[in-house]
């Protein structure tokens, strides 16, 4: 549950009223809240389709995150969840078989619509946030440069300096999320065009090639990928950090000049448009100051995507990347609306948090892991759309209902 403020000896009477009564730990002292919106209990009977079509595949995902190495930046202050009671949870889904799913995500958690306050003042309150779906690219590419293969994918220079969630340094703009370690201070990392221009001198140390500046882009926005070599291997490409910059959409860039229209735009189309203008398509990509760095991982498991930031494999339909300055990892979601991969009469589906991503902010915001390859990408393009935001959050270990 997320941390009240202690209000005295009343509100403590309140809470351990609410911990009695059936149903979700109720609003008895007052709404919660996750930043700008409140949670609205709701019994999990009452969601549409619950617990959906495969309930199994989330507890693979729950059990993932919750067996995952803890990740090296602990979870700032500001997020929901208790971490001893999703821990508890954990421990009780260990040995549970994928048919005891449903039952266990509705009886060991209590069910909050996420709902945020009106765009305009005096409007209604709104009751369903915007999910985005993204996919691991299948691209092409050699251990050495040639033709064919002029893109090179770098790895973590020596001096990036990585910032966690609300840590700043002296001197340093907030807004930056990296720094470069020059003797004894920190300064602002080389942006995009100055790393392509050579910034990094002897600390550029390229991982692989690809085929061109278009596909190291896709690798970057979508923040890893597996990639074929010539010999028919495949390896796993994976985050391994970014220069802090501000990361602005080359997609958006090309709709905004009038390049092409938004209605209909694809990843196959406006990729194909910057291949087909290079010269453009270069001031475009260096428009975007982020850029993001990469180790490599062999695929151990061709059904499973990559390592997410909770540092679990990311499964395909059943992970979604949320704003980790707002929830916890490993925090189940029904997802309320028919996704990719869905039946035709899908209501819902429950997710599990397992990753994050720079434009992924806010409560009720999302971006659904849908697979990996061309198919995939085409889905992940399609998936912009308004879904009801449920989160599940865990009872409290100590309560009998969570039993």
């Amino acid at each position: 549950m997320p941390r009240l403020s202690p209000r005295g000896g009343r509100l403590a009477a309140v809470i351990l009223l609410a911990l009695c009564l059936p149903g979700p730990a109720a609003d008895a002292a007052g709404p919660l809240r996750v930043g700008e919106a409140r949670l609205e209990p709701v019994l999990v009977s009452a969601l549409a389709g619950f617990p959906g079509a495969d309930p199994g595949a989330a507890l693979d995902a729950f059990r993932r995150v919750c067996t995952a190495p803890p990740p090296a930046a602990p979870a700032p202050p500001t997020v929901t969840g208790s971490a001893a009671d999703l821990a508890a949870a954990c421990s009780e889904a260990a040995a549970l078989a994928p048919a005891e799913a449903g039952r266990f995500f509705a009886e060991r958690f209590d069910a909050y619509r996420i709902v945020r306050p009106p765009e305009a003042p005096g409007g209604p309150e709104r009751r369903t946030g915007f999910l985005t779906g993204y996919f691991e690219p299948e691209l092409t590419g050699s251990l050495e440069p040639g033709p064919g293969y002029e893109a090179a994918v770098l790895a973590r220079p020596d001096d990036l300096v990585s910032l966690n969630t609300g840590e700043t340094r002296p001197g340093l703009d907030p807004a930056l999320r990296a720094a470069r370690a020059v003797d004894d201070r920190l300064e602002p990392y080389p942006d995009r065009a100055a790393i392509e221009d050579g910034a990094l001198g002897a600390r550029a140390k390229p991982l692989l090639w690809l085929r061109d500046g278009v596909d190291l882009l896709v690798l970057q926005v979508q923040g890893s990928g597996r990639v074929r070599l010539p010999d028919g291997r495949s390896v796993r490409v994976l985050y391994d950090g970014r220069n802090g910059r501000p990361y602005t959409s080359v997609a958006k860039l090309i709709v905004q000049e009038g390049h092409l229209p938004l209605e209909g735009l694809t990843l196959a189309r406006w990729t194909a448009w910057l291949r087909a203008n290079p010269e453009t398509a270069r001031r475009l990509i260096r428009a975007n100051a982020s850029y993001i760095f990469f180790r490599l991982s062999p695929v151990e498991d061709p059904a499973l995507g990559p390592v997410g930031a909770a540092g679990a494999p990311l499964k395909p339909g059943g992970s979604i990347a949320v704003d980790a300055h707002l929830w916890r990892y490993g925090l189940p979601f029904w997802l309320e609306g028919r996704l990719p991969g869905g039946a035709a009469d899908e209501a819902g589906r429950l997710v599990v948090a397992a990753d994050t991503g720079s434009a992924i902010v806010g409560p009720a915001r999302g971006d659904l892991y849908v697979g990996t390859g061309a198919a995939a990408g085409a889905a992940a393009g399609d998936l912009r759309d308004a879904v009801g935001f449920v989160v599940l959050l865990p009872k409290p270990a100590a309560d009998p209902r969570g039993r």
